[in-house]
């Protein structure tokens, strides 16, 4: 069909592949990310050469990929909200820099002592200090271990490592051969980075709420999410321009957007195209090993992958055993962490365009960090192994203590009326909520009084999923439309088993349509207010308070026993039952 490679051609062996490679991957237990490493080696020159004519052609879709991690760290930046970073300050710039910087010192030494330049080694050294945010995360995630403390302790160090991509990137560009005679003046390259983070930075604070509010009124999604690409795109074009790293801009971009009320929808919007794009720099990545090279050179290939892991889980256990954790929690966070990075790609081959790192050396070090993902779900078996030996030994059990309890929130999708009154009752406690309306003059008026509320749409489970849904001990529908509580209630059921569902129901009907949806709890909207006005106008007549608790609680039984026969045998028979019974009471 095609006679010759063309773009769509290429998209077309791209999206295949990873279709086939990535669920055999995770049906393997081995990840998404080493299944599409693994396609792109399949793909690329090394065996099949499926992909591109040329060198020029395979190196225009690596710097499409590059779009994934510029992505992932404005994803990362939506994140780093101060109040909720300032509790974990300490692991965070503690931790996480005695991490990087311990680690890298000691493989770039190893690396001195082996004959590598010190070029070489401080960009092989700091390159493979890192470890794979996308892997880690997700083994925690599967593994339900986010909010442990070792997990928190791992998300720490990530972070930091992540952050720590942008000052290692400028260091390479510094030491680079080419990088020097390219560079402009001095003063002239400060002015223009001057200048651009005063762009987005004043861009994000001034100018993208507002915007963001105009096009939430039009409730146009699309238009949402060709914003939110506008944004990223825009603000690393900026730091491009500037001669700075284009993932740094969409950090900033973030981090502007952080305390946003859009951000769980910005984070749902564009969490798609990461996905595709992060897996497409992977597959590039696959596509660009030089699978001879490895071939050729396995055992020192074996041999630095396991010295490399080896060092860096040592570090970690150490380090984090220093910033006060227990023997078992350090050799879990060391069991996580001793991979390479996805970043480490990307400085890999800033290093090598610069002249700071030969071909063969960066092929090398490209396929130590895969070997070394391939070889981490070992690792962490061996790992798990030694913390039961470890528990039996000292008498305590090999499962850790869940904390996930100390972390609990409350989402309120609505802040309408009656959102607000069930929110104060939160409040009251200092219980914190996550509240999510889709209406922007409702978010402005709560603004106003003090309140955050997220821009969102609760029938999406990927706005839901952002904002905390999968940590979330309690989830309360409050919304005036019962049809969207309904559809909400559907998907965000069976996708959040551990957090009791409450609802606010329009009528009889939708109350006993909740009840068969399984809610832990749903209430009509005007119920309660008419038993409070039933009891009051008792009282003016006259009933005494022992008789007034009696018959509210003869009517709330009442209520109850036909809403669950209702729910059971249909409508029509649980309302004539609830009826005869009012009668009865009546006549009684």
């Amino acid at each position: 069909m095609f006679d010759r490679p063309v773009p769509f051609a290429d998209i077309l062996v791209l999206l295949a592949a990873a279709v086939i490679a990535v669920p055999l991957f995770k049906g393997l237990k081995l990840g998404a990310v080493l299944g599409y490493l693994a396609a792109g080696i399949v793909i690329g020159p090394s065996v099949l050469d499926l992909v591109g004519g040329t060198a020029g052609e395979r190196e225009e879709v690596s710097r499409a990929s590059e779009v994934g991690i510029v992505l992932l760290l404005f994803i990362i930046g939506l994140e780093l909200r101060p109040s909720s970073l300032w509790s974990m300050r300490r692991d965070i710039f503690g931790l996480g820099t005695a991490q990087v910087v311990g680690t890298g010192a000691i493989l770039m030494l190893g690396a001195l002592l082996f004959g590598a330049d010190w070029r070489t080694a401080l960009v092989a050294g700091c390159g493979l200090a890192l470890s794979s945010t996308a892997f880690a995360m997700q083994m925690l995630t599967e593994r339900g271990q986010t909010a442990l403390p070792f997990g928190r302790k791992a998300f720490a160090i990530l972070l930091l490592q992540d952050l720590a991509i942008v000052p290692l990137l400028t260091v390479v560009a510094l030491i680079s051969p080419s990088g020097e005679q390219a560079r402009p003046p001095a003063g002239q390259q400060i002015i223009a980075i001057v200048l651009a983070l005063a762009a987005v930075v004043g861009l994000g604070r001034y100018v993208l709420n507002p915007v963001f509010t105009i096009l939430a009124r039009t409730n146009a999604r699309e238009a949402m999410t060709a914003a939110g690409l506008l944004v990223v795109l825009g603000a690393a074009a900026i730091m491009d321009v500037a001669g700075l790293s284009m993932a740094m801009g969409a950090f900033l971009a973030g981090v502007m957007l952080a305390e946003s009320n859009f951000r769980h929808t910005l984070e749902a919007d564009l969490e798609p195209f990461r996905g595709l794009f992060l897996g497409l720099f992977f597959i590039g990545v696959g596509m660009s090993t030089d699978l001879s090279l490895v071939l050729a050179q396995w055992p020192a290939l074996l041999g630095t992958v396991v010295a490399f892991m080896a060092a860096k889980s040592a570090m970690v256990w150490a380090l984090v055993r220093a910033f006060g954790s227990s023997t078992q929690d350090a050799l879990r966070v060391a069991g996580i962490l001793p991979q390479g990075s996805e970043f480490a790609f990307v400085l890999f081959a800033t290093a090598t365009a610069g002249g700071a790192l030969g071909y063969q050396t960066q092929q090398f070090l490209n396929a130590a960090v895969i070997v070394s993902m391939a070889l981490t779900p070992l690792a962490g078996l061996l790992d798990s192994r030694v913390i039961a030996r470890l528990d039996r030994r000292r008498g305590t059990p090999e499962a850790p203590d869940d904390f996930s309890e100390a972390r609990a929130s409350v989402i309120i999708v609505g802040f309408g009326r009656f959102g607000q009154i069930a929110a104060q009752m939160f409040f009251a406690e200092g219980i914190a909520v996550t509240a999510i309306d889709r209406s922007s003059h409702r978010i402005e008026e709560a603004r106003r009084f003090g309140y955050k509320v997220y821009y969102g749409d609760a029938t999406r489970m990927d706005v839901l999923r952002a904002a905390g849904g999968g940590r979330a001990r309690l989830i309360a529908f409050c919304l005036e439309d019962h049809r969207m509580v309904s559809r909400a209630i559907k998907l965000a059921k069976p996708a959040f088993p551990e957090a009791a569902i409450f609802a606010r129901a329009a009528d009889r009907e939708h109350a006993v349509d909740l009840i068969r949806a399984g809610v832990d709890f749903q209430v009509r909207e005007t119920y309660e207010s008419a038993i409070a006005f039933g009891r009051a106008a008792l009282e003016r007549l006259g009933i005494g308070p022992d008789r007034l608790r009696e018959l509210e609680e003869q009517v709330r039984r009442a209520d109850a026993d036909a809403l669950a026969v209702e729910a059971r045998d249909g409508i029509r028979t649980g309302a004539e039952r609830l009826l005869g019974r009012a009668a009865q009471a009546g006549d009684g």
